[in-house]
């Protein structure tokens, strides 16, 4: 059984007048039992001494791309990281990590960097608001990393206003929350659907809908990052989940179901998130089928309630979540399937909200429970709903 290590903090650090903060920081995490490495650009030595950064860390500094005629591997760097910090984090670095240019070892390690990275902004007023700026920073957030908030007092400058890298207690702060955050699922085996499902008339003709997969990934991508063991059994999307998620690939109800059969007898929490077809073709045409005189008919037979059929297999300690997506009587309808389905909670969503349902990167959802509580969300980004569902159901 491999050895548990004290959490391990990447921070990277560049060159900001607020670099000197980063030695205090480095003694707040080493004090409280933290592994600390400390990867300095050429800049950031300008302002504070690497070995102030060693001997508070009580690890060598790394710099440059090597050392000593020694490379500094910076994979290496980025697998041995539970969390990369980047305090301060400058404007000339910010833009150098959106746009891929690893031209020193601190974007290069954070380019190949497996583990979630925290940002600590640190420039002047202006510089903090200009488009630019603000640009790569959405960006960047984007691709999922942490934003520690710039404060607001007297800037080096001599001006006033937003722009000064947090204090090292704040950022701290953040560090233990992530950290706690990541582990809080620990331990469980999480099984989660998505996508829709195809189902054949022919070879070129199918039944199906306009899922795109985004909330069942978002989810998928959420557990794995609060440490569960993910297995995701995915519809025919374009799209797909983070590295380290199990991903099996489906298209129809019945191959849907024979996945979730192999994996759900093992799972602590699974969570009905596809848009799974109701009816399909009785029989599948092996040829393509020609247009020929008026009207079709085709017979349709009813697919496998995945969702009801193992909510009648639950067992004491595992947590059933499912979806639900109505046109009307939408509440009336959604608890109806929290009890038929037995489900801990059921997660509504709704084509009359606008910006919310299929192809959107946002929804609006209400969580309907078997006594009757109810709990309504604003529209949010479908990565934040997905944050609100792990939430709910470690609140269970």
């Amino acid at each position: 059984m491999e050895a548990q290590h004290p959490p391990r903090v990447l921070l990277g650090i560049t060159g900001s007048i607020a670099a000197y903060k980063s030695a205090e920081l480095t003694r707040l995490l080493v004090k409280s039992g933290f592994e600390v490495k400390c990867l300095m650009t050429d800049a950031a030595t300008q302002f504070i001494s690497p070995l102030t950064l060693s001997t508070l860390s009580k690890n060598p500094v790394v710099q440059g791309l090597s050392s000593e005629g020694v490379w500094n591997n910076h994979v290496e760097l980025g697998l041995w990281a539970d969390v990369m910090v980047i305090a301060p984090l400058t404007a000339n670095t910010l833009g150098k990590m959106v746009n891929g240019l690893a031209d020193n070892l601190l974007v290069a390690t954070y380019l190949s960097a497996k583990c979630p990275v925290m940002l600590a902004p640190a420039m002047d007023l202006d510089m903090w608001h200009h488009f630019s700026t603000q640009d790569n920073l959405q960006r960047t957030l984007k691709a999922g990393n942490h934003l520690i908030p710039v404060g607001h007092g007297e800037l080096a400058s001599g001006l006033i206003g937003e722009g000064r890298m947090a204090e090292p207690e704040e950022i701290f702060q953040h560090i233990t929350r992530l950290l706690a955050y990541q582990s809080d699922l620990a331990g469980k085996k999480v099984l989660i659907t998505a996508g829709p499902t195809y189902e054949h008339i022919d070879p070129v003709r199918f039944i199906g809908n306009h899922s795109s997969g985004k909330m069942g990934i978002a989810l998928a991508n959420e557990a794995l990052a609060r440490g569960a063991e993910v297995t995701l059994v995915l519809g025919p999307v374009k799209i797909r989940a983070k590295q380290g998620v199990n991903t099996i690939s489906v298209t129809t109800a019945q191959q849907m179901f024979d996945a979730c059969s192999d994996h759900f007898d093992q799972s602590d929490i699974v969570i009905w998130a596809a848009a799974v077809a109701d009816y399909a073709p009785k029989t599948v045409a092996t040829q393509k089928i020609k247009k020929e005189g008026g009207e079709m008919q085709l017979d349709l037979v009813k697919t496998v309630d995945i969702a009801s059929h193992f909510g009648q297999k639950k067992k004491p300690n595992q947590v059933l979540v499912g979806f639900a997506l109505e046109t009307q009587d939408e509440i009336e309808n959604a608890r109806k399937k929290v009890i038929k389905k037995n489900l801990d909670f059921i997660v509504l969503n709704s084509l009359n909200e606008e910006g919310a349902g299929f192809g959107h990167d946002t929804n609006k959802v209400s969580f309907l429970y078997p006594d009757g509580q109810k709990a309504i969300h604003s529209i949010k980004t479908k990565d934040l709903v997905a944050k609100d569902i792990i939430d709910a159901i470690n609140t269970l």
